[in-house]
């Protein structure tokens, strides 16, 4: 657990989808929402790890829900796997319609981290995912 509160496997942020983040239909445009999650995904691996990581892989990103231009969307990002040098996250994007309204799932998907030394070569996670 960290001093604010929140646990070390995990990371949250938040955007408003803003026009420029929008395609032709008025709804998040998918490249930006997968940018988005990727980001999530470092800031939560990099954390987790103490050092600096690269994406090696995105898996089945499943796009449940259009977002529309100026809804909220959440972004949470969870450590469900280490092995030697690489960590899988799982990420879900929640939208909400207003300030305060119910979230919804609109995204999620996985994505694997490698942990990587100052030349780019992977290195050991040099800690075992707590399941307390």
């Amino acid at each position: 657990m960290r001093s604010d509160g929140a646990c070390e496997g995990e990371a949250r942020f938040v955007e408003i989808v803003f026009p420029h983040h929008c395609n032709h239909l008025g709804t998040l445009f998918g490249g930006q929402a997968l940018a988005w999650m990727d980001k999530a995904a470092f800031l939560v691996a990099s954390r987790f790890a103490g050092r600096t990581v690269v994406t090696a892989r995105s898996d089945r990103i499943d796009f449940k829900q259009a977002v529309k231009l100026g809804e909220i969307v959440e972004l949470v990002a969870s450590v469900v796997g280490v092995g030697r040098s690489s960590m899988t996250v799982r990420v879900q994007m929640l939208s909400e319609a207003k300030p305060g309204a119910a979230q919804k799932l609109a995204t999620s998907g996985e994505f694997v981290m490698v942990a990587v030394d100052e030349a780019g070569r992977a290195v050991p996670v040099a800690r075992a995912l707590d399941r307390a």
